[in-house]
C-alpha cells in the first residue's frame, strides 16, 4: 500500500525565492558586503531547509510512542503497559538505520547506540557514563522522514515527581507543529486541558490526537465531549480520532481503506493543508525581511554615491547628512549603546521575575497542600495526594515557562525597537529547546507511612490508659467498702482507656501531618532549584543570541553608513570622464536592489505561490 505523504517541505517556496535571493547576493558580493551576504547565505539555508519539526507531546500512557511507530512505520519508540519513553527521541532521515545518545556536560558529546538498544534507553543509561542525557536522536529511512518530517517523542508529562514539562515545553516553543495526544478511554482531565493551553500559547500549530479508538466503542461520545472542552476554553484546535493498531494493520495488509479507517488520511491532509502551510508562510515571511533589509542597506550605498555623482551639492549635504549618522550608528556600535543597557537591564529583571514568579507559585501550592494535610489524615490518601501534588507542580512549571517565553519575546521586542530608525527590527530565533537536555530528576515525594496499628495494640493502648483509671478509682472506692474491682473503677478504666485510644490516634495523626508537611516543602524546594537553575541557564543562552544578534544589526547599520559616506566621498571627487559611466553602473545597480525590494515586500502575498 502507498499512503500518500502530506506535500515536501523541501517544496515550501517555488524555485523564484531561492534566485531572488542569490541575485541579491550576487549585488551584495558586488559591494563588498560579505557581512549581507552571510545573513542571505542564512536566510538561504532556512529556505531550502526541507525539515518539519512536529513535536508528540501528552500526558503518560496515552499512546504517543505507539502513534509515532504507526505514522513512520518504524518500530523506534518504547511500547508497552510497563515501557514509557525516558528521554526526549528526535527521528530524522537517513538511507541506513543509526541511532545517538547526546549527552550533556562543558559540551555536548554524540554516543553511538546500537538500533536494537534504542527502546531501552533511560537517563540512567549506562552509554550515558553518568553524564545528564539531553535526547536520543535515530535516523531511519521513512518516505514521511525522507520528506523533510522530523519526529520528536517526548517523555509524558505529569506523574509524580515528573521533571520533564520545562523541557517539552521548550521544544514545543521551537516546532513548526504540535500533536497533543489523549486516549479515547476518557475525555480530557484538568491537568489535560491546563497543559494543552500552554502549548497552544506557546505553538500556534496545534492538533490533538484521540488515540487508541479500536479499543473503546465510545470513543465517539468522547470525542464530542472533548470538543466541548475545547469550545469552553476557547481553544481553537482540530480533534483527530486516529487508532495506531488500525494503522499498523493496514500497513501489513496494504489496505488503502483501513488505514483510511485508522484516521491516518486525515491527519495527513491536516499537515499537508495546515503545517506546512503555516510553515511556507513563516518562512516567506523571514525570508522577505532579510531580503528587504539587505536591499535597504544596499540602497542606502549606492543612492549615496548615485547622489554625489549627480549633483556635487547635493553630494556634500548628503556627506554631511551621512556624517552625522556614522556619528549616531559608532556610538551605537563602540559606546555604552541604549539597546545594550535595555538588554542587560531586561534580562536582570527577567531574572528576578521568573524566580519570583516560580516561588511565588510553589508557596502557593505548598500552602494549599498544607490545608489539605490539616484537613485529613494524610496516611490514609497520600498515593491520591501525591499525584494532585505532582499535576500541581507540573501546572506551576509549565505557567511559569510559557510567561518566560512570553516575557523573553517581549524583551527582544523592546531591544530590536532601539534599530526602528535603520529599519532592522527583525528577531532572532529564540531556540531554547535543546540547551541542556533534561534537567536533573526531581526528587521523589517522600511516603508518608499509614501508621496502621493491630487489635492487639489499640488493646494495649487502651489497657495502659485504663489502667490508671482503674487503679484510682478502686482504690478511692475501697474506702467505701467495696472492692478494688468494682464497676466503678471498671467504668472509668473503660473511659480513660477510650480517651488514651483517641489521644495516642490523634498523636499519630499529628506526626503524620507534620512529616507530610515537611515531605510537600522538601518536595516543593527541590522543584525550585531545578527548575530555577533550568531557568537561569535558557536566560543566559537567550542574551547571548540577542546580544549576538543585535550587535551584528548595529554592526551592519554602521557599515553602510560609513560605505555610503565613503561612496558619496569618491563620488564627489570622481573625474568627470568617469562620472557618466559609473551613474549607469550604480543606476543598473540601483535598480537592480528595488525590484528585488518590490519582490520581497510580493513574498508576504497571498498571491505568491510556493
Amino acid at each position: 500500500m502507498t499512503v500518500t505523504p502530506p506535500a515536501s517541505p523541501g517544496d515550501r517556496q517555488g524555485p523564484a525565492l531561492p534566485e531572488l535571493i542569490d541575485r541579491m547576493v550576487s549585488i551584495a558580493q558586488d559591494a563588498g558586503r560579505g557581512d549581507l551576504v552571510t545573513r542571505l547565505t542564512g536566510a538561504r539555508t532556512r529556505l531550502t531547509d526541507p525539515r518539519l519539526r512536529i513535536v508528540v507531546v501528552g500526558q503518560l500512557k496515552q499512546g504517543k510512542s505507539q502513534f509515532v511507530n504507526a505514522l513512520l512505520n518504524l518500530d523506534v519508540c518504547s511500547v508497552g503497559d510497563d515501557d514509557a519513553t525516558a528521554v526526549p527521541t528526535v527521528i530524522g532521515h537517513a538511507a541506513q538505520p543509526t541511532a545517538h545518545l547526546v549527552v550533556g556536560g562543558p559540551a555536548e558529546d554524540r554516543i553511538p547506540v546500537p538500533i536494537g538498544e534504542i527502546t531501552a534507553i533511560t537517563p540512567a543509561t549506562p552509554f550515558a557514563e553518568g553524564r545528564e542525557v539531553a535526547r536520543l536522536e535515530i535516523d531511519a529511512p521513512g518516505p514521511l522522514l525522507a520528506d523533510g518530517l522530523v519526529v520528536v517523542d517526548t517523555p509524558g508529562v505529569g506523574g509524580h515527581g515528573h521533571p520533564y514539562a520545562a523541557t517539552t515545553l521548550g521544544m514545543v516553543a521551537t516546532a513548526d507543529a504540535v500533536l497533543f495526544v489523549s486516549d479515547a478511554s476518557q475525555e480530557f482531565t484538568a491537568p489535560e486541558m491546563k497543559f494543552l493551553q500552554q502549548v497552544t500559547e506557546l505553538c500556534p500549530t496545534v492538533a490533538c490526537l484521540l488515540t487508541k479508538t479500536d479499543l473503546y466503542p465510545h470513543w465517539r461520545a468522547i470525542a464530542d465531549a472533548d470538543r466541548d472542552h475545547l469550545r469552553t476554553n476557547g481553544i481553537d484546535v482540530p480533534l483527530l480520532p486516529v487508532s495506531s493498531a488500525l494503522r499498523i494493520h493496514a500497513l501489513r495488509l496494504q489496505d488503502e481503506q483501513l488505514n483510511a479507517e485508522a484516521g491516518f488520511v486525515d491527519l495527513y491532509r491536516y499537515l499537508r493543508g495546515s503545517v506546512v502551510a503555516t510553515a511556507q508562510e513563516s518562512t516567506r515571511a523571514a525570508v522577505a525581511d532579510d531580503l528587504r533589509v539587505v536591499s535597504e542597506h544596499l540602497a542606502l550605498t549606492y543612492g549615496s554615491e548615485l547622489a554625489g555623482l549627480r549633483d556635487t551639492d547635493t553630494a556634500r549635504r548628503a556627506v554631511s547628512g551621512l556624517q552625522e549618522a556614522k556619528e549616531r550608528a559608532e556610538g551605537m556600535r563602540r559606546r555604552s549603546a541604549q539597546w545594550q543597557q535595555t538588554l542587560a537591564d531586561g534580562i536582570g529583571d527577567l531574572a528576578a521575575d521568573i524566580d519570583h514568579d516560580l516561588r511565588d507559585r510553589l508557596r502557593a501550592v505548598t500552602r494549599e497542600a498544607e490545608r489539605a494535610i490539616d484537613e485529613g489524615d494524610p496516611g490514609a490518601e497520600w498515593e491520591q495526594f501525591a499525584q494532585w501534588l505532582a499535576e500541581q507542580t507540573a501546572a506551576v512549571v509549565g505557567d511559569n515557562f510559557v510567561w518566560a517565553h512570553e516575557r523573553s519575546v517581549w524583551l527582544a521586542q523592546r531591544v530590536a525597537g532601539h534599530f526602528a530608525e535603520s529599519g532592522d527590527e527583525s528577531l532572532p530565533d529564540i531556540d531554547i529547546a535543546d540547551l541542556e537536555g533534561v534537567f536533573d530528576s526531581v526528587a521523589q515525594l517522600a511516603e508518608v507511612d499509614a501508621q496502621k496499628i493491630g487489635v492487639s495494640q489499640k488493646l494495649l493502648v487502651g489497657m495502659r490508659g485504663s489502667y490508671g483509671g482503674v487503679l484510682m478509682f478502686g482504690l478511692i472506692s475501697t474506702m467505701m467498702g467495696m472492692a478494688l474491682i468494682n464497676p466503678v473503677s471498671v467504668g472509668a478504666g473503660v473511659l480513660l482507656g477510650s480517651k488514651a485510644y483517641r489521644d495516642d490516634k490523634q498523636a499519630r495523626i499529628l506526626e503524620r501531618r507534620a512529616k507530610a508537611k515537611s515531605a510537600v516543602r522538601a518536595f516543593t524546594d527541590d522543584v525550585s532549584f531545578q527548575v530555577g537553575k533550568e531557568s537561569r541557564d535558557r536566560l543566559r543562552v537567550i542574551q547571548r543570541v540577542l546580544r549576538d544578534h543585535f550587535t551584528m544589526v548595529a554592526e551592519q547599520t554602521s557599515r553602510s553608513i560609513a560605505e555610503s559616506l565613503s561612496a558619496a566621498q569618491s563620488a564627489a571627487a570622481l573625474a568627470d570622464s568617469q562620472r557618466a559611466e559609473r551613474v549607469a553602473a550604480v543606476e543598473s545597480s540601483l535598480n537592480a536592489v528595488a525590484a528585488l525590494r518590490r519582490a520581497a515586500d510580493g513574498l508576504n502575498t497571498p498571491a505568491v505561490t510556493a
